[in-house]
């Protein structure tokens, strides 16, 4: 997978800055999928898609990822790293079926636009019941979510069956004891970055144009250490 270039990046970050952040990993997806048609993206498993976010991650900042987390107890900021080669090796790629069956009914993974459906639901537990009754293929009523037991024999299953739909990770606090699994939204880590990456161009770019009259083409044009180095001049003079 390649990575964008700055151009590219700018345009993507244009293209998704006002967008929902279900809509931004999808630009993201296509753009790291060009062998997808947009049209089929949001059907497809989200698992297909995190993975070629993840892909994408690494091909435009590397493999490592350094983020941070509140602990959900005392508010306590942990930092920590992750790699995303072992995340996708850990992670695994499902365990083959493409449907799961349980007490009779037949569930499909889900995807983006099951996400989309339930986005705007308030009550985390009326968006658990919709959102799982979404990836049932067979049809019928839905008084099968009120079982809640049912219900988490679904959700393991389809973790099972996609286990890049939702990509948990176990953590510890140091400063109070307390220990819980929180999901990874590679989607908006990697929107986090692409958005600064996106405003530190935009800087050079406005302080060159400024400097020497270039357009931003031919300051994009540039590389890197180039720019750098008209910009340590810009400084000095």
């Amino acid at each position: 997978m390649r990575a964008p270039s700055e151009a590219e990046l700018l345009a993507l970050w244009e293209r998704g800055r006002t967008r929902h952040p279900i809509d931004r990993a999808l630009l993201l997806g296509g753009f790291a999928r060009p062998d997808l048609p947009s049209s089929r993206l949001p059907d497809l498993p989200l698992g297909v898609i995190n993975t070629a976010l993840l892909g994408l991650r690494e091909a435009s900042f590397g493999p490592r990822i350094e983020t941070y987390l509140d602990c959900e107890r005392c508010g306590e900021r942990l930092e920590f790293a992750l790699d995303s080669r072992q995340l996708l090796a850990c992670t695994g790629q499902g365990d083959g079926r493409s449907e799961l069956e349980v007490a009779g009914f037949r569930f499909r993974p889900p995807s983006s636009r099951d996400l989309a459906a339930v986005a705007g639901e308030h009550d985390v537990e009326t968006a658990s019941r919709k959102f799982l009754d979404r990836c049932r293929v067979d049809g019928g009523n839905t008084a099968w979510t009120e079982d809640a037991d049912l219900r988490a024999t679904v959700e393991a299953g389809l973790e099972a069956l996609d286990p890049m739909a939702d990509i948990a990770l176990e953590l510890a606090c140091d400063a109070c004891g307390h220990r819980w699994v929180a999901g990874l939204d590679i989607g908006a880590l990697l929107w986090e970055e692409i958005e600064a990456r996106a405003r530190a161009l935009l800087t050079e770019v406005h302080r060159l144009a400024r400097a020497y009259g270039w357009t931003e083409p031919e300051i994009l044009a540039l590389s890197p250490e180039r720019r750098a180095i008209y910009l340590e001049m810009v400084d000095a003079s």
